[in-house]
């Protein structure tokens, strides 16, 4: 394989959605508040949004490798460590490399947002870290929905709006909340998909804990909370009800995602649940936008 290929792969492009959904949301409410657009904090939180995460999926690509994790028997994508494809050294730095250029973003954003995106921005780097790395890694727990909630959803979403305006609302919360509910559902069919050789690993996720049963009921819920609660949006008026065209898409993921064994056809409904989150996020912006 290509060198250039075996990074592209190791990036995992198909799932950047999840962090570039938020920075729009977040930007679009705030348009929708102060009728402003800033490019430069938005192109530069998307870049950063963008640069963390594949820091993270780099750094989760060597992690796994070297905890024996990722075995011939997985079930998810290959992975360029594990294939041979790229060393452990070189993903590594690769993974430094991405965080780097996120902090350069994230100088820009400091100068513009002051201290509130200092703390953002380490914060975000070291959970990008803690992902996989440190003594306890947060993807050989139980929080991991919890992280990509709070990361990819409120912190996000957030984030991009005080960039905007340098303040922050209820209503840019709980649409940060809608968001992040669908971006950990893509976390859910991931741990779904590897609940046997994660408990034979010692990788007690929370479908681990769960058991197979409770974790569809956790998806169901995660797929659609974002639903039930657009009616606290109802002052935008009728756009509000825009991300309910894509209820057709997450019902049927549902479906799928109870009715389908466990096995490699959970990578198809793993990026199907990263496009739900975005056509659902591009709705959202929509509903602040028209």
């Amino acid at each position: 394989m290509k060198k250039s290929t075996a990074w592209f792969l190791a990036c995992r492009p198909k799932t950047l959605s999840v962090s570039l959904s938020p920075v729009l949301v977040g930007t679009a409410i705030a348009w929708h508040d102060s009728a402003t657009l800033l490019w430069l904090p938005l192109l530069a939180a998307a870049f950063g949004a963008a640069f963390i995460q594949i820091g993270t999926n780099l750094f989760n690509d060597v992690g796994d490798f070297l905890r024996g994790t990722d075995t011939p028997d997985r079930l998810g994508p290959k992975r360029a460590t594990a294939e041979g494809w790229l060393t452990p050294g070189k993903v590594k730095a690769g993974a430094w490399l991405s965080f780097a250029l996120a902090f350069l973003c994230g100088i820009y954003l400091v100068a513009h947002g002051g201290w509130p995106i200092v703390a953002i921005g380490l914060a975000s780097l070291a959970a990008g870290w803690a992902y996989t790395g440190g003594p306890k890694p947060i993807a050989y727990g139980p929080l991991g929905e919890v992280f990509v909630f709070i990361f990819f959803g409120l912190v996000a979403v957030g984030g991009s709006y005080y960039l905007q305006t340098l303040g922050l609302t209820s209503t840019t919360l709980l649409a940060a909340a809608l968001v992040g509910l669908h971006a950990a559902a893509v976390i859910t069919v991931n741990n779904y998909r590897d609940l046997d050789g994660d408990a034979q690993s010692g990788k007690h996720t929370l479908a681990v804990r769960l058991g197979r049963p409770l974790t569809r009921r956790l998806y169901a819920a995660e797929m659609l909370a974002p639903y039930a609660l657009l009616p606290l949006l109802a002052g935008l008026g009728w756009p509000c009800a825009l991300p309910l065209l894509s209820l057709p898409l997450a019902v049927k993921l549902i479906h799928r995602f109870h009715r389908e064994a466990p096995g490699p056809v959970f990578n198809n409904i793993l990026s199907a649940t990263a496009g739900l989150q975005l056509i659902f996020a591009l709705l959202l912006t929509l509903s602040f936008t028209i």
